[in-house]
């Protein structure tokens, strides 16, 4: 069955195998397979060449793979899902729990507790994220929504990429912050240098808005709210480090930010707002912090 994507301003002037793995949360690779395939239609003419540039308004029709994540192994595991319907499921999800498989590990992940509940998850395109609209890194703990209906994949990718979807983040970040709030923009991309990591670079880069406020300050650490307007990988932590103020106790980015939390970064995402994909009803869904995050809160409030 073919969909239909309209392009918009964020995805102009770009490729069109990379604005549709971007837009589909794809490999840029299965982008181009998709076209190589012929399962990819622009302004009703059939494309050939993956390398075509797409502009604002361009109407994309296409079929996704028909791949189905067989292969993965549902595991018992508990989760702590703050809502479920039939469209969508929230999760809250704890530090150390990777999203779904990858690097030719398929166990272990919250992909697999969610196939052993036996629920219906919408096709991503990709078999290894079934029902995945977004994603949070292993030790980010928080709010991530999962699209059970091809309805609800449909609608929360656009809500991700019309930035109608709020997602809301608390951090604890090294040194103490003056200003109020703030405005990063600092287009990312892949760190030269080391592979594992992304940073700000001057050119090629993707563009990347990061805003946050001030919640509390204490003589050693800031403590923040973050808001993304755009979802890039590692965004918030290379952000923050970029700005000299690197999250507590990560692991990849920062230097000295280690000394009260060493277990990953005191990153948690707190709150997601959305437009429910069948009655178009605003829904705000919120998550406590975790108690080691509440922890290091409470040893800085006594130093104060």
């Amino acid at each position: 069955m073919s969909e239909t994507f309209r392009v918009s301003e964020e995805y102009g002037n770009r490729r069109l195998d990379e604005a549709l793995s971007s837009y589909l949360g794809l490999s840029r690779a299965e982008g181009k397979r998709m076209v190589k395939e012929g399962r990819v239609i622009l302004n009703g003419k059939k494309i050939e060449k993956a390398s075509t540039t797409i502009r604002e308004n361009d109407l994309i029709e296409f079929e996704r793979s028909e791949e189905k994540p067989s292969d993965l192994i549902p595991e018992k595991m508990d989760l702590d899902i703050v809502y479920e319907d039939e469209d969508i499921l929230i999760i809250n999800k704890p530090q150390g729990l990777v999203v779904h498989p990858g690097n030719g590990h398929n166990e272990g992940t919250l992909v697999n507790g969610l196939l052993y509940k036996g629920m219906d998850l919408a096709d991503s395109g990709e078999g290894f994220r079934p029902g995945l609209v977004h994603r949070i890194d292993k030790d980010t703990s928080g709010l991530l929504a999962v699209a059970k209906s091809d309805l609800a994949m449909e609608s929360l990718r656009e809500q991700l990429s019309d930035h109608s979807m709020a997602r809301e983040y608390q951090a604890i970040v090294l040194g103490r912050i003056d200003e109020a709030q703030a405005k990063i923009d600092a287009p990312l991309g892949r760190d030269i240098k080391r592979a594992t990591r992304f940073a700000v670079v001057p050119k090629g880069g993707k563009e990347a808005l990061t805003y946050f406020e001030v919640l509390e300050r204490f003589s050693t650490h800031t403590y923040i709210k973050c808001r993304l307007f755009t979802g890039r990988t590692h965004q918030i932590r290379v952000h923050m480090e970029y700005i000299g103020h690197p999250v507590e106790g990560d692991p990849l980015y920062g230097s000295g930010n280690r000394k009260l939390y060493d277990k990953g970064q005191l990153l948690h995402a707190g709150k997601l707002v959305l437009l429910h994909p069948r009655s178009h009803e605003r829904m705000e869904f919120s998550a406590p912090l975790p108690s080691y995050f509440e922890e290091v809160l409470g040893k800085l409030r006594q130093e104060k």
